[in-house]
């Protein structure tokens, strides 16, 4: 008997750039088909068929570990086959231009690329000089956007939660002004009725007041913990800091680390989230980041799982 299983059509998206703009119902079909993919995101066959004869290349401008597996992963558990191209050792080492890097690619066959870049809208520009039936994926660009990070934040928070974001009081902490997963997390909270979305951090580490409209900011961090369902820890992210921001990293703990003593001030069922990698006694504690109302790695385990979404949704699987 075959293990094989046709589930049913994904959200159709020709590419997915970022969040902002994507209705709730669009969310809401993304997490649903990820939640489907969950017992089929840790191997298996029964949905190597759906992308079989497809190509996926992993197109990454900047380090990564966890997304770029997770998408290499995702890709596999499809049955697409996977090409990961590393920049660091092609010839755009020897001038050659990232949007011909991208063409030569899609020459060889590529069908969609999952793009990670330092530069603001560079994945949208890749996207408009490709030609009609090449699909993108961004794997975070800039301090732009960070779809799949978002989508699976989301995820992670309706499990721990339900569907009901009305009724969810939502915390965002740390270097907001640099961070990418912030503005998706943000698009998204914003887009599904989140009940109250708060934003805390010091002054030199927050965008400005049009990003965070609608949100409760504020810089005293154990006030803003109070009563909260969800605790969005962010990455201190120092090398896209121009300046330094941040005086020293004790300071930054002592007033910004989520410890057992702070998460303490939030409802007892609070849950925790960080997008990683973290810095451990820099912005979160081991007691919290190995502890109980920890989601980091369901967090891990969900991305791969969003990231099939994902893909079937750009490739029409």
């Amino acid at each position: 008997m075959s293990d094989r299983f046709d589930p049913p059509p994904a959200v159709a998206l020709e590419h997915l750039i970022g969040l902002d703009g994507l209705s709730a119902d669009r969310i809401h079909a993304l997490l649903d088909d990820a939640q489907a993919l969950l017992p089929h995101a840790r191997g298996g066959t029964a949905l190597r068929h759906l992308l079989a004869g497809r190509t996926v290349c992993t197109l990454f401008f900047e380090p990564s570990t966890r997304t770029r597996s997770s998408f290499h992963l995702a890709a596999k558990r499809l049955g697409a086959d996977v090409l990961n191209f590393n920049v660091a050792t092609s010839s755009a080492t020897k001038g050659e231009t990232e949007a011909d890097t991208m063409r030569n690619l899609e020459a060889m066959g590529v069908d969609a690329f999952v793009v990670r870049h330092a530069g603001d809208g560079a994945i949208a520009a890749l996207a408009a000089v490709a030609r009609p039936g090449t699909h993108f994926v961004n794997a975070g660009d800039g301090r732009s956007n960070h779809p799949t990070q978002g989508l699976l934040d989301m995820l992670t928070l309706r499990q721990a939660k339900g569907a009901d974001w009305s009724k969810l009081t939502v915390l965002i902490v740390g270097d907001v002004r640099h961070s990418r997963v912030a503005r998706s997390d943000l698009h998204a909270l914003r887009a599904l009725g989140c009940g109250e979305i708060r934003v805390c951090g010091p002054a030199a580490l927050l965008p400005g007041a049009a990003e965070l409209a609608g949100c409760r900011v504020g810089n005293d961090f154990d006030a803003a913990l109070d009563g909260v369902d969800a605790v969005m820890m962010l990455r201190l992210q120092r090398e896209r800091m121009d300046e330094g921001l941040v005086p020293s990293l004790e300071g930054y703990f002592r007033d910004y680390g989520l410890d057992a003593r702070r998460l303490a001030l939030a409802r007892p069922d609070a849950v925790v989230l960080h997008p990683g990698p973290m810095n451990r006694g820099v912005e979160i504690a081991d007691d919290v980041a190995d502890g109980p109302q920890s989601r980091v790695l369901q967090q891990v385990a969900n991305g791969v799982a969003v990231r099939m979404a994902v893909l079937r949704a750009v490739l029409g699987a």
